[in-house]
């Protein structure tokens, strides 16, 4: 082939930026697929051959036969190699695409494990990776028999949301009931799934041929779960290297990987170790960077800018050429985020030497630490969330949709 290759990058979120200039550097033709309302969004403009945008971005029939339309008037003078969903809510647009134009990469079906939370644990499931008890609410027999079967308390949660979006915690079969008459006709879009009070941890990986070639282990000291439904601030940090918990739940997150026919891409996956039973279960998995700004604590703590690695990636299977992932550094990070009450915080109380990265969004306050100890980071992570809570602190409804 004596031309660029040209990659449509599909994200209605604000992100990804370092994606798109790293696609764009490594030679190729880049175009953006964004929504509409982000059409003035601080793009990196010089790493982008055209935009082209969605009046919406909902995942609808309509919306799906407008990008089909779109795209193929474009394929008639302007070829497209490769599509990459740059988020969640992207994930399946990028696998419609692919499937109407035969273009190479994850199919629906494969793609349904990494958004699909029902799909997602059956599959785990089959594997023989632990899940929490779960059940699908198509039947009211299946319902009442999880009910009979599964200890309480339970949560309701949405197929297809991302993070903590839309989930319900319930404490018997009568609240339970209650939630899934509240669905109507959206009950088959949701789950419920035991609740098992634990830590929760997130794995953020690079596959490449159908093996990961760099994971980072972290944990949420607060869960998302209580971030968003508790007013909580965010916090999370990198486990002991070549400890029993990096150990043990990057072995998991291979087996997740393999069993969901991941072949190249980035991933976000989470896991909650039981305070019951101290073992390792699979919540969700995803074929992207993480977001709430962890790929830039894992950038501190390993050296490796998953967006960037994403990018490099994807260039070298489109092209057929080997890729290997960098050496990764073995720093300890942790960030901590907060919805804060001004619209530009004075972010100056966090000016400890370890401090390598500041948050600056409007009515957000937040810090990543880098320091070769974990337990300095801890210690900082406290300082700060303490301070925070004192001087800055907000809490918000739970979106309908995640702001990020």
């Amino acid at each position: 082939m004596d031309r660029p290759l040209t990659f449509l990058c599909v994200t209605c979120y604000f992100k990804g930026s370092d994606f798109l200039k790293a696609c764009k550097a490594a030679g190729n033709t880049v175009y953006l697929l964004t929504a509409k309302k982000l059409e003035h969004a601080d793009w990196p403009r010089e790493a982008v051959d055209e935009f082209f945008y969605l009046d919406t971005d909902e995942n609808t029939p309509e919306n799906y036969a407008n990008m089909e339309k779109g795209l193929a008037w474009l394929m008639r003078n302007k070829p497209v190699d490769r599509v990459v969903a740059l988020d969640d809510f992207d994930v399946e647009k990028g696998a419609f695409l692919r499937e109407a134009f035969r273009i190479p990469g994850m199919g629906q079906t494969t793609a349904r494990y990494f958004r699909d939370k029902l799909a997602m644990r059956m599959k785990a499931a089959d594997a023989g990776i632990p899940v929490p008890p779960f059940s699908s609410l198509f039947s009211d027999a299946a319902v009442n028999a999880f009910i009979e079967e599964t200890a309480a308390p339970w949560v309701v949660k949405p197929r297809s949301e991302a993070s903590a979006t839309g989930i319900r915690k319930v404490h018997n079969g009568d609240e339970l009931w209650a939630v899934i008459h509240s669905l109507g006709d959206e009950r088959h879009q949701y789950l419920v799934e035991q609740f098992k009070p634990g830590d929760v941890y997130h794995v953020d990986a690079l596959t490449v041929d159908g093996q990961v070639g760099f994971s980072r282990v972290s944990r949420y000291l607060n869960t998302p779960f209580e971030v968003a439904h508790g007013g909580g601030i965010f916090r999370s940090a990198t486990v002991p290297f070549g400890g029993e918990e990096d150990e043990a739940l990057q072995a998991v997150n291979a087996r997740v990987m393999e069993a969901f026919g991941m072949q190249f891409s980035a991933s976000h996956t989470e896991f909650i170790r039981s305070k019951e039973d101290g073992q390792y279960y699979f919540l969700e998995t995803s074929s992207r960077v993480g977001g709430a700004h962890l790929a830039e604590m894992v950038y501190y703590s390993s050296g490796v800018n998953l967006w960037a690695e994403w990018a490099r990636l994807e260039t070298a299977m489109a092209k057929g050429l080997p890729y290997t992932a960098p050496e990764a550094r073995q720093d300890h990070a942790g960030i901590v985020v907060s919805l804060a009450r001004y619209e530009h915080p004075d972010q100056s109380v966090f000016n400890e030497p370890e401090v390598v990265w500041k948050l600056d969004k409007a009515y957000h306050v937040g810090a990543i630490v880098q320091s070769p100890s974990r337990d300095r980071v801890l210690e900082l992570l406290d300082g700060y969330a303490e301070r925070i809570h004192q001087d800055f602190h907000a809490s918000a409804p739970v979106p309908d949709k995640p702001l990020d």
